[in-house]
């Protein structure tokens, strides 16, 4: 028989007629089983009796109580000894929410994951610099070049003196100041020097549509033991691993690991404006310690995540 896609329901305690007769309905493992049964093929109620070694009667009470909660649904079809009816479920997955709409904090965040060499635009990118996958340098180091290349997506380290990756992501189908919560970035990064050195500040700063968030002052270029995820080919005497930051762009202004960055909000960075959201991360040449950036991937550093992207919505 052909098998017919079910669909998902969302249930809400703000509609408790619908959802007990539903929760009621799945309260016996009876029951269960015939939407257990159901899932790989459709079945009558006589082949569901006898696949469950149920009276028939039973099975027929059962089917009822699913198709009145619009858990499945029934047909009737020519049969050999007249008709038959056969049970197709309705739903695949069902999902409670127990908090009522006016008490909810938010809708569900989006949560993107963007790996460090798939930037759209390198700007300006200065020596020393390179990039590395997983296994091996991607191409020669201290050659800007090497930025342009598509192995880039490959990278799972980065690092340069001076200059701006930017990142183009697209995080709702209309993004606009009125619908987005907040924003919030994370990624792992140190200041850049030969080998690696501390102290050793570096201006790093973030923007997001061309409105800067701030700029943190890392304090060193991190090394002097293995990163936790640093592959082991990886020569100790380099940067091994970084710091994870968090920034975060709301309606009251810019934080950075929760201490106040700026006054930049979500109704500056005008998102209705762009189909996509612009991240730049780097380190502006004419900062007070242009001491570059090293960016890790998820199996580089500490950290097992590449830079992450947080949007929060509103209701």
């Amino acid at each position: 028989m052909q098998e017919i896609q079910g669909k998902h329901a969302d249930l809400s305690i703000e509609h408790p007629d619908t959802l007990l007769r539903i929760l009621r309905a799945l309260s016996s493992p009876l029951r269960l089983d015939i939407i257990s049964s159901l899932c790989s093929e459709n079945l009558s109620v006589s082949e569901l009796a006898k696949k469950l070694n149920a009276p028939l009667s039973t099975i027929a009470l059962a089917v009822r109580t699913l198709e009145k909660a619009g858990l499945i649904h029934t047909e009737e079809r020519p049969g050999q000894h007249g008709t038959q009816k056969i049970c197709l479920r309705a739903l695949d997955s069902v999902s409670v929410d127990l908090v009522p709409a006016e008490k909810r904090i938010g809708a569900l965040p989006l949560v993107l994951s963007i790996p460090i060499g798939s930037y759209s635009i390198a700007q300006d990118i200065a020596p020393t610099c390179g990039m590395l996958s997983e296994k091996h340098p991607l191409g020669a180091l201290d050659l800007p070049a090497v930025f342009y290349s598509l192995q880039r997506f490959d990278a799972q380290m980065l690092w340069f003196k001076h200059g701006f990756l930017e990142y183009r992501l697209n995080a709702a189908d209309n993004p606009s100041s009125d619908a987005i919560d907040y924003l919030e970035i994370s990624f792992e990064a140190c200041s850049e020097a030969p080998l690696y050195r501390s102290p050793w500040p570096s201006d790093i700063s973030v923007e997001i549509n061309g409105k800067r968030l701030g700029t943190w002052v890392c304090p060193c270029d991190c090394g002097g033991r293995a990163g936790h995820l640093t592959p082991g080919w990886w020569n100790l005497t380099n940067t091994q691993f970084g710091f994870l930051t968090k920034w975060r762009v709301d309606h009251t202004g810019s934080y950075l690991d929760g201490a106040y960055l700026s006054d930049v909000s979500i109704p500056d960075l005008r998102l209705e404006d762009s189909p996509y959201i612009s991240l730049r991360v780097g380190v502006d040449p004419g900062a007070e310690h242009p001491n570059g950036i090293n960016l890790f991937g998820s199996r580089f550093g500490d950290y097992p995540q590449e830079i992450c992207m947080c949007v929060g919505y509103r209701v």
